[in-house]
């Protein structure tokens, strides 16, 4: 089976740099595939992707050494084994509050006996190899979203849930939860230690952390704290922030033209 270049980099104690896509298009995946991530996540909970984008978006990534990974709207068995059967090599969570949450979430993403997984695995098999369904529950990774403040009270029940291989913060969220501000980076004080707080935890039950960052210099703050999948900014905000940089250039030299009038 393709090896799952995630696991690689963490058994060797590295950290994986992620990118994020929340544009519809195989051709910005494919472009951003190219450009050296460890990994791309596709977004179906907050980017305007669907089931149907996210496919030819899959097949894109595939033109790399790129891990696929897709981030699912909820925790909801269907979106899950789809996302799989099409060849993600990694699924991301959101929302998981309980020991619960994250049990069902180990089962919906592992075959039998170890989950309840339905067997169909598609394009998987195209892109995992033949060998997919036996390797597949040791290849795959699945990611529980820790963001809230009911995930908070439970962190230790849902990190000792066997087969949860990593947890991923959203800090925008959990910020909320916490009544903070909802940012990446410079989270408030009380964030910041949730946070810390989550790593240690992750730590001790062996269970790789992953964090959502704005910037290169925060994801590089947290690597150095011991996060091992660290996101950077999406398609979008890239394409946003180089397109600013080149029209304020522009701007600095050339008028822009007057509004009405012959």
């Amino acid at each position: 089976m393709r090896e799952n270049r995630l696991r690689t980099l963490w058994k060797s104690g590295g950290a994986a740099v992620n990118g994020w896509l929340a544009i519809p298009n195989s051709f910005s995946a494919e472009t951003m595939a190219h450009q050296g991530w460890d990994s791309l996540t596709i977004d179906l909970q907050h980017g305007m992707v669907d089931y149907q984008a996210m496919l030819p978006m899959l097949q894109a990534i595939s033109t790399t050494d790129t891990v696929p990974v897709v981030r699912v709207p909820w925790l909801e068995p269907g979106i899950l084994m789809k996302t799989l059967d099409a060849g993600a090599y990694g699924v991301i969570c959101p929302m998981v509050n309980t020991r619960e949450d994250a049990q069902k979430l180990v089962a919906y993403t592992h075959y039998a006996p170890r989950g309840t997984r339905s067997f169909g695995p598609v394009r998987a098999l195209l892109y995992g190899g033949v060998d997919y369904p036996e390797q597949a529950n040791d290849t795959i990774v699945t990611f529980a979203m820790i963001e809230t403040a009911k995930a908070l009270d439970n962190l230790d029940d849902i990190l000792s849930v066997e087969g949860l291989d990593a947890i991923y913060i959203g800090p925008s969220d959990l910020s909320l939860a916490l009544g903070c501000r909802p940012v990446f980076d410079e989270v408030d004080p009380k964030a910041a230690e949730a946070i810390d707080h989550i790593l240690a935890r992750a730590k001790a039950h062996g269970v790789v952390a992953g964090i959502h960052n704005g910037t290169p210099e925060g994801a590089l703050a947290r690597i150095a704290k011991g996060f091992q999948f660290v996101t950077v900014s999406s398609d979008a905000r890239l394409m946003a922030a180089g397109a600013q940089q080149v029209v304020a250039k522009m701007r600095a030299k050339v008028a822009p033209a007057s509004a009405g009038g012959y």
